[in-house]
This record gives structure tokens, sequence and C-alpha cells, in this order.
């Protein structure tokens, strides 16, 4: 049998007047796509939302932060570190980080921060605390020196910064300042769009101040906001071997892995806005296909805005220029390297003429392409 390689999933989902992600002036993000503009959430946005997710549901979190120095000082004073000699033991972490160390800059607040933005397990912070304990005396002698090497072991120090959780494997991290720190993102997550065009609206709002002056019979506050609304396509796909290589082979992992990926795919919605908006909705519809071959976005059976149908509505048509589509690229293609492909969704309706096999829900969709990218493995 060809073996798994790519697990292809699209995502219909329809989002109320909201404003997920916005650009430096407040506005929903935006692309012009087949002539219209629609509005977008990008990759990075949606993909933070479901790496949480993921780590929440693992009780395994990872910490994308320039504030090393900071976080192993606050963890020496707990221990009873003098603060200046705690702060001096987390620069020394990044001085004694591989052969060349990494660089520190000041915040605004006059705080050393590194250079770049280091990706570790939470864990890796406690690790490096406990690490320059064991050094306390030599980090003492020589913070009063006028020209500083580093004190801490270079290679363990490396070793804690080039570790992994779960995410860091998924999504991959890119840190050039040390051997052996770069991972390969097994993961490729597209912006996602609304299928048709959209105008942003502008919301003008008041906020009532409560005790108000005598001559005061305005609000307290006046602002504008940006918001859209539509159905958005989301894509995203998983390289199934490239997740095992990045695992050490440990199949079972990457098969957990990936269910919890899939799921928190669908379920993760960006955070921006949300107590003003509520849009806490789902996908309409999903589609999966484990494919040999290579990945493949649908993305193209939207560059013909979709129009609304007679009753008005984008969901429906969008499904249907979803399904017409697949299963023209299908005809064009062939399906030789589709080793599973099915979809779910809200209407019931079979759509298998370009979208595989109707499962009943989301899990059982998820279950069945899980089993087949990974044969063998418990799901």
């Amino acid at each position: 049998m060809t073996a798994a390689r790519f697990l292809d999933i699209h995502l219909l989902q329809t989002i109320p007047y909201a404003n997920l992600n916005r650009d430096d002036l407040g506005a929903p993000k935006t692309v012009v796509y087949g002539g219209k503009t629609r509005t977008r959430v990008s990759s990075q946005c949606w993909k933070r939302q479901v790496r949480l997710e993921v780590e929440t549901v693992l009780a395994d979190p990872a910490v994308r932060t320039r504030r090393i120095v900071t976080a192993v000082a606050e963890r020496l004073v707990t221990r009873g570190w003098p603060a200046e000699l705690a702060a001096y033991a987390g620069k020394q972490v990044l001085m004694s980080a591989g052969k060349s160390g990494i660089k520190t800059e000041k915040d605004r607040d006059k705080n050393d921060i590194s250079s770049v933005l280091l990706y570790l397990p939470a864990v890796g912070l406690d690790e490096l605390a406990e690490l320059a304990a064991g050094y306390q005396e030599k980090l003492q002698a020589e913070m009063g020196k006028k020209t500083q090497k580093p004190v801490l072991p270079i290679d363990e120090v490396a070793a804690v910064l080039s570790s992994r959780n779960g995410t860091i494997n998924l999504f991959g991290r890119m840190l050039a300042e040390l051997p052996g720190g770069k991972v390969e993102g097994a993961v490729q997550v597209a912006h996602a769009f609304t299928v048709h065009s959209t105008d942003p609206e502008i919301d003008f709002f008041t906020a009532v101040d409560d005790i108000p002056s005598a001559d005061d019979h305005g609000s307290g506050h006046m602002n504008a906001g940006e918001f859209s609304a539509g159905v958005f396509y989301r894509y995203a796909s998983l390289d199934t071997a490239g997740l095992v290589d990045n695992l050490d082979g440990d199949v079972a992992t990457a098969t957990e892995l990936t269910a919890q990926f899939l799921r928190a795919f669908l379920a993760a919605l960006p955070s921006g806005k949300r107590t003003a908006t509520a849009p806490n909705t789902l996908p309409e519809l999903a589609y999966v296909a484990v494919r040999s071959d290579r990945p493949i976005s649908l993305a193209a059976a939207f560059e013909r805005p979709v129009r609304p149908g007679l009753e008005g509505g984008c969901g429906e048509p969008a499904r249907d220029a979803l399904t017409d589509y697949a299963a023209g690229l299908h005809q064009v293609w062939g399906r030789d390297g589709v080793l599973l492909d099915g979809h779910a969704s809200i209407d019931g309706k079979p759509r298998d003429k370009g979208l595989g096999t109707q499962y009943g829900s989301y899990p059982e969709l998820l279950a069945g392409a899980v089993a087949v990218a990974y044969p063998g493995a418990a799901v």
C-alpha cells in the first residue's frame, strides 16, 4: 500500500460581525483575490490560537519570548537570590548559548532582552534557572569583572534552548543562532479569506460615564471601530512523514499530535475583539484528504467570488462551489494520490462527487483520516 505523506484539511466557516485580525490601523485585514476585496485572517493569527489549544489539551505549553533574562531571574529571586545577581544569571544564559552566544538588547524599560525571539518548552525556563543555580559562586565572581565571559556550560544551555515539545514539532522553529535549534515545521497553514467580496463597516460607539458632571450631557468616551462578516475558506496541510521524522520515528506521538491538531484547527478561533462581538461559530463543512503525492489547496474554488443564493446567504453556494471545484480537480489531476478523502457538513447533503465519503460527524471524519495517515496506530 502507498504510504501516506500529507493530510489536508479544508474548512468553510461563517464568521458574523467581527474583527478577528486587525491591521496596523485597526481595520480587518484584507486581500484582493479574483479582482475583489476579501476579509482575511492571517495564518499567524489563527495558528497561534490552534497552538495554544493543543498545548492546553496536552498540558505541555511552550513559550515564544525575548524575555529569557527576566524569566530566569524571577525564578532565581524566588530562591532567595539578590535581584542583581539573578538578572546577571539570566543574562549569562544568553551569553552561554552556543559558541557565540545570543546578543542582548534593551527594551523600553531598560531590561535586557534577547536580540531574537526564542521558542522553547515552558519547562525549559525552570531548567535554565536550575542550571544557573548550580553556578551561583562563579556567577558572583564573574559579575564584578570588567571583561566578562560565559560561565554556564554552553552545551547544556544550548540543549535546553533547543529542546522541543509537541507544538514545536508540529509548527517548527527558526533558530539560526544555535546549531540543532532549527525545526522544520510539519504544518502549513494558509491565510483564511472570505469566499465572497466584503466591505468592512465602521461602527461608531460611545461609553457612558456613570458619574457625569452637572453640565455633561454626552458620553464619557467616543470612538469608531471597523468590522466585517462572511464565509471563510480555511486550509492547512500536515506533513505526516515530516512529523514522524521530527519525533525520531515515534509514530504513537505523531498520531496523538495529528489528532489534537485537527481538532484544534476545527475549534480554534482568534481572540481579536471577541468580547465585543462573540463570533463563536464552528465550521459548517470540513473536507479532509490523506494524500501520498503532495498537498493541494482548494482556494482557487473561490477565485470567482461566491454570490448569495436565491434566498440569500453564501454558505450553501460556497459548499457547492467547493464540491464542484474538487470534482473537477480530481478529474484532471486524478485520484491516485488520494488514500482517503471525506467530508462532513452541517446540512448533511452528500457531496461524494467531489469531497469523498460522507461522515456523520467531525469526530468520525477526523478519526478516519488519522487511522489512514498512521495505519496500525491507536487513534
